[in-house]
């Protein structure tokens, strides 16, 4: 196997501007783009990687609660856990074509494979790292707010699967599941609608009634997380 190739000037030029910062010390960008299968004596970007989950966790945070000034901690925390996921790295990763520019040894291949999610989400939180380390906190704010304030505004961006945030939040809260159970199933068989109930222990339960026993879950799952507060109503900014 090879040893990986240091950027070149021209491409540390080019990311150094699509980044917004031009780093003092050019090795702590060239390590933040370095995957462990790589064959060099400078390092990879792992302890990077860890400490720029937590730049990153905070800076959002810090977003989020001066965003959403009358938002729950429940809403907060979803919205944080969005938007420092992997998929959102690698979204931002896939934003500045940092797949270029990732060192990779030659048993680590197509980077822009979903397989390879991972390591893109990975390569953009050691960068935010090696930005904090380089110029400190501010810069690294100014480029998470530059790729990361447009999706946190975004009016979905509280929401995902509500039968998973039930789950999370009955399990934190309480220490119970959800139980769904089907009340009634009513219509022909070409146009149904179901009833189901979902109870948590511990709080009043809730009904939704859709044309499908998942949809009704769903349904329900999300008027027990809008009336517990977890959830924003969506009609409450009409």
């Amino acid at each position: 196997m090879s040893k990986a190739q240091a950027l070149s000037a021209a491409d540390r030029a080019k990311l150094e501007s699509l980044i917004g910062h031009e780093f003092a010390e050019k090795e702590r960008l060239d390590r933040a783009l370095t995957h462990a299968s790589a064959r060099t004596d400078k390092g990879n970007y792992e302890r990077l990687e860890f400490l720029g989950d937590r730049v990153l966790g905070l800076c959002i945070a810090d977003l989020l609660f001066r965003t959403f000034g009358t938002a729950a901690e429940g809403e907060l925390s979803v919205r944080l856990n969005q938007l420092v996921s992997a998929e959102t790295c690698a979204a931002v990763a896939d934003e500045l074509n940092l797949h270029l520019y990732i060192r990779t040894g030659a048993d680590v291949k197509k980077l822009t494979d979903k397989r390879m999610m991972n390591v893109r989400a990975d390569v953009v939180e050691s960068l935010i790292a090696a930005l904090y380390l380089d110029g400190g906190l501010e810069v690294a704010r100014r480029f998470i707010l530059r790729y990361w304030e447009g999706r946190a505004v975004r009016a979905d961006g509280a929401r995902r699967d509500a039968k998973t945030e039930l789950q999370e939040w009955s399990h934190a809260k309480y220490g119970v599941t959800p139980v769904y159970r089907v009340e009634e199933r009513s219509g022909p068989d070409h146009d149904p609608r179901f009833k189901v109930t979902v109870e948590v222990a511990g709080v009043a339960p809730e009904t939704g009634i859709e044309r499908s026993k998942r949809a009704a879950e769903q349904v329900a799952a999300t008027k027990m997380l809008e009336r517990e507060g977890i959830w924003q109503s969506a009609s409450a900014g009409n």
